[in-house]
């Protein structure tokens, strides 16, 4: 993921530094980042499709990096992927063949018995499922954290909001594992971030200003920068056979023009050079420049940068390789994800809350009054890759915010999902364990014919060294569907109420 040997070869610009630098300031996140870091924990659970304990460990992983960066008084801005772009699906492609090869062999370690070797191999086999990201959503619901899903790629998302004023809800850094962002021209970067806020960073201001470090990227540019990263290869395009992060450094730091270093390729290399090569490169470019991206203010799918007018002429003006405009989902596909909804109703309440979004890659179409009623249940690798290639022309972007959360309670009289402030940094109130009392409570409540379950990890931190701890009790939820009246009296046992779901959640 990202450009190869790209942070290897800018060590001397790598920087190690705490998160707590940003104290005050809006930070963006790359969701399937830490989606994916947390997912190797219980990778053989995630794969097998279990009901062991540890099957949501990934979401206790993410919230707990929330709330430390919430400790640091750093407002975190999540961003999630939205539909794969038309120019990645080679490389899609290419990681679901692994990803099935590596499952594959880890079955049969496991039955050979070869526990240790067979979780090696599920960790190389897991990936983020739809119903992960959604899971993960009603959380940040719940918690008031600010999430934007993007019409495609997170990375040209974060990108767009890191050029972004303070004033007009910018961010001033994003946290990250993929180097595509230094290629998307994000200014500041931060890697490799463990649980305490330690990691390594990267200021893109640092690297084109400073002239003592080797290599020395003095006389460069973002946009000869980035046309040096899609040389090397990256994920919109595969480097010519032979030529790496150097040999590309190398090239444009000579000619400091990226049309010259092509035709100084195309002499060097010859046949083994595709013909298509030169504007496939292009295309590339303008995938790390122009690529479809959420305005928040406008609310509206607009390019990262305004497209010139000669690449317009060059492409022919056509531009699907940045993502469809108008795509169309099949009604039976839309049923499939929205339950009862019709794809016309599903459009129409996205029409109606800005916090609705549809999600080619994530299966979340519903973001608003019945969100909880369509919590997708675990699925395999294979039903939620063909869910997310049905649903990958699919875009109605939009932000969540704590505005918008405010709003959305005082209109529907609903109870949301609640997970447990794991905050390792502070104390929690004893009133937060116990529910409101009440003589008589009269609530709706489903009845299923199936039961869905959703196990949900909570951590009870006590110090400052619980960052690492481990999660302490399992909690289950009951989803259900046919509704009825049901009366609860203050007249319940004092037993029953020790250990009530309530101490924690409210009703689904």
């Amino acid at each position: 993921m990202g450009i190869k040997d790209l942070l290897r070869f800018m060590k001397p610009y790598v920087e190690t530094a705490h998160i707590k630098k940003y104290a005050g300031k809006r930070v963006g996140i790359d969701a399937y980042s830490w989606l994916h870091k947390g997912a190797y924990s219980c990778s053989m659970e995630l794969c097998l499709n279990s009901e062991g304990d540890k099957k949501l460990q990934y979401l206790n992983y993410f919230m707990h990096r929330i709330n430390m960066l919430r400790h640091y008084k750093i407002t975190p801005v999540v961003v999630f992927d939205g539909g794969n772009l038309p120019c990645k699906g080679a490389t899609e492609d290419e990681r679901h063949k692994r990803r099935k090869t590596n499952r594959d062999q880890a079955m049969l370690k496991l039955k050979e018995g070869n526990v240790a070797g067979a979780v090696e191999l599920f960790q190389r086999a897991v990936s983020v499922t739809p119903s992960m990201a959604h899971q993960l959503i009603q959380i940040l619901k719940s918690e008031n954290i600010e999430f934007v899903v993007a019409p495609y790629e997170a990375d040209a998302q974060l990108a767009y909001l890191s050029n972004l004023k303070e004033e007009k809800n910018g961010i001033v850094a994003v946290i990250s594992e993929d180097s595509d962002l230094l290629a998307y021209g994000c200014p500041a970067v931060f890697f490799k971030m463990d649980a305490h806020g330690n990691g390594q960073e990267v200021v893109l201001d640092h690297v084109f200003s400073c002239d003592t470090r080797v290599p020395s990227f003095r006389h460069f540019n973002k946009d000869l920068f980035t046309g040096m990263c899609v040389l090397a290869g990256c994920d919109f395009l595969p480097s010519v056979p032979g030529i790496g992060i150097t040999r590309a450094y190398n090239l444009v730091s000579k000619y400091r023009n990226l049309d010259r270093a092509l035709s100084t390729l195309k002499f060097e290399k010859g046949d083994q050079m595709p013909e298509d090569y030169a504007r496939s490169f292009r295309e590339a470019v303008a995938v790390f420049h122009h690529a479809r991206i959420y305005d928040v203010s406008l609310k509206r799918i607009k390019h990262l940068k305004p497209i010139p007018e000669e690449l317009l002429q060059f492409l022919d003006e056509e531009l699907d390789f940045l993502g469809p405009t108008v795509n169309h989902v099949s009604t039976a596909n839309i049923k499939k994800i929205c339950g009862p909804f019709s794809r016309q109703e599903a459009f129409t309440q996205a029409s109606k809350d800005s916090s609705v979004f549809a999600i080619s890659s994530m299966v979340e179409t519903l973001q608003a009054s019945d969100a909880e009623q369509m919590q997708c249940p675990f699925m395999d690798e294979s039903e939620c890759l063909e869910e997310a290639v049905a649903l990958q022309n699919m875009i109605r972007p939009s932000i969540s915010t704590r505005k918008m959360v405010g709003e959305e309670k005082k209109s529907h009289r609903k109870e949301v999902l609640k997970v447990p402030d794991n905050n390792p940094f502070r104390k929690r109130k004893v009133e937060e364990f116990e529910p409101d009392e009440m003589d008589s409570v009269t609530e709706l409540v489903s009845e299923v014919t199936e039961v869905e379950r959703l196990e949900v990890i909570c951590t009870i931190p006590e110090s400052q060294k619980s960052v690492e701890s481990k999660p302490v009790k399992m909690i289950e939820l009951k989803t259900v569907t046919k509704e009825k009246k049901v009366k609860r009296s203050s007249c319940q046992s004092s037993e029953n109420k020790k250990n009530t779901i309530l101490n924690f959640f409210s009703r689904v």
